[in-house]
């Protein structure tokens, strides 16, 4: 419940589609889906090239684009979903701040959707002073409709456009290599390379050790493309 607060926080500007508008923990989970959703083709693909050879390569990269695009486009509608149901709750908790009874009610209206997050970050009378603030922003915010907007649009293509683009990677030794046989194997070890880089890259933003958070999502995500592969998906 972010977003309550954010009108009272100073806020650096995000540069880049991406990061305007996606967190860094939402971008990555999406490269992470796209590269295990790929890992999941290129990895039980060996059997349709051994018995299909150049046009089971066309047939496994058309599968490929195919289920990115699609599941890009399921995770565009679903971020345009997520923002149309977090402004809803700010809507809610605007209205039950103006039926408060009193200054304290409202405070404690805000503390119950917000002390999840800020409970560790600040003690009892700071959150109370960010609280009150809050409560009074939302007295004196003038409610909108809360249809689909523009920034909406934007994110959910930004969302599509991160799944699709994990499944180029996993094209290119097809294109450049004669040896289907080889090429799947180097496009598994691109894909799987990338899934360390993403781990890499997660342990930035959460203080972990690089190495070890990259190996975890490099084991982790062969585990789970293993339990996809096996359970048909």
């Amino acid at each position: 419940m972010m977003d309550a607060a954010q009108p009272l926080m100073h806020e650096e500007p995000r540069s880049g589609l991406v990061h305007r508008y996606l967190d860094p923990a939402t971008s990555l989970a999406e490269v992470l889906f796209g590269l295990i959703m790929t890992l999941t083709f290129t990895l039980g693909a060996g059997i349709v090239i051994e018995d299909e050879g150049q046009e089971g390569v066309r047939q496994l990269l058309i599968a490929v684009v195919g289920c990115n695009v699609a599941w890009g486009i399921i995770d565009g509608a679903l971020y345009i979903l997520n923002q149309l149901f977090t402004r809803g709750r700010i809507r809610r908790l605007a209205r039950s701040v103006l039926g408060a009874a009193d200054e304290r009610s409202a405070m404690r209206v805000v503390a119950e959707e917000l002390d999840g997050f800020f409970g560790e970050m600040a003690q009892d009378t700071e959150r109370d002073t960010l609280y009150l603030r809050v409560a009074n922003h939302l007295r004196s915010k003038t409610m909108t409709p809360n249809g689909i907007r523009k920034d909406d649009l934007l994110g959910a293509f930004t969302s599509f456009w991160l799944v699709v683009l994990t499944s180029v990677p996993a094209a290119i030794p097809f294109l450049l290599l004669d040896n289907a046989r080889v090429a799947l194997r180097a496009s598994n070890a691109i894909l799987l390379a990338l899934l360390f880089i993403t781990g890499w890259l997660f342990a930035r933003f959460t203080l972990g050790k690089p190495w070890v958070v990259g190996l975890s999502f490099l084991v982790g995500g062969g585990v789970l493309v293993a339990l996809a592969i096996a359970l048909g998906g």
